[in-house]
């Protein structure tokens, strides 16, 4: 159903709909938007590279995936990698650093596969925020994606970490210990005989429409390096959503909303 309140007439309007309401800014295309031309590395480009992606923590990049998690566009599971890892650890070193030195993304690794399902406890689906879009991309993207997210929490976190009353992408925090900080406050007002006062607010799609400047501001004012900034930007920019619908198929240029679901690493994001 449509903000209008009328419905959907077909398969096809209702991919339409789905993609503008969570994909906002999107184009229907389908060469996707161009990102920005390859960067010309500089000799720290290429030694933060060296310091991020190693053959260990490519390995154990690997090994953190399931075998058999859903692939991307390009249809590479995670277990032909891992069973193949005595070939193709050295040479994804080498690619790896090359696309971080260099900023450069390959044209499949932006290319995300989107499923939506429908969000759990809704009495029913019949509006596009019932849904919740899951973005598949490359499991070679996936991986670099990881590395690059140790590096920020093993190194650049540590030296400036968090806000401590943030409870996302911290290690033992979760909605759990925000709710019981909350619970601690409020009791507490209590047991003392005085007023809590709460203030509750949602954010209507804070991810659809978190910007890539305020990511990349972000990472820049915790003293990220810039090579890693430049990288993430690319990651981001030039995307194609690809989504089908029965023998329906849509594809949206993506310039400016984040992905979101099991492509998505919350260093892009919970910095901001």
């Amino acid at each position: 159903m449509a903000p209008t309140g009328e419905h959907t007439q077909s398969e096809g309007e209702t991919l339409d709909l789905l993609l503008a309401t969570h994909f906002p800014n999107s184009d229907v295309g389908e060469g996707g938007v161009e990102p920005a031309a390859a960067h010309r590395a500089t000799p720290v480009d290429w030694r933060v590279a060296a310091r991020i992606i190693t053959h260990r923590r490519v390995e154990w990049a690997l090994d953190s995936f399931s075998p058999y998690k859903s692939p991307g566009a390009d249809w590479i599971f995670p277990a032909l990698l891992q069973e193949g890892r005595e070939v193709l650890i050295p040479r994804l070193v080498r690619i790896f650093c090359a696309c971080l030195a260099t900023r450069y993304v390959p044209a499949l690794w932006r290319q995300v596969k989107v499923v939506f399902i429908p969000k759990p406890g809704r009495s029913s689906h019949c509006g596009p925020r019932d849904f919740r879009p899951i973005s598949l991309t490359s499991f070679l993207l996936k991986t670099m994606e990881r590395l690059v997210d140790r590096f920020l929490r093993d190194e650049i976190l540590v030296l400036r970490p968090l806000h401590p009353n943030q409870h996302a992408y911290q290690a033992g925090k979760s909605v759990e210990t925000a709710l019981h900080q909350l619970m601690v406050r409020a009791e507490k007002a209590l047991d003392q005989q005085e007023i809590a006062l709460g203030v509750f607010l949602d954010t209507e799609g804070a991810f659809d429409n978190t910007s890539y400047d305020s990511m990349c501001t972000a990472l820049t004012r915790h003293e990220a390096d810039q090579t890693i900034v430049r990288w993430i930007r690319a990651t981001l920019e030039g995307r194609l959503a690809m989504a089908a619908l029965g023998d329906v198929s849509r594809s949206v240029a993506c310039p400016g909303a984040a992905p979101r679901g099991e492509s998505y690493h919350p260093s892009y994001g919970a910095l901001w």
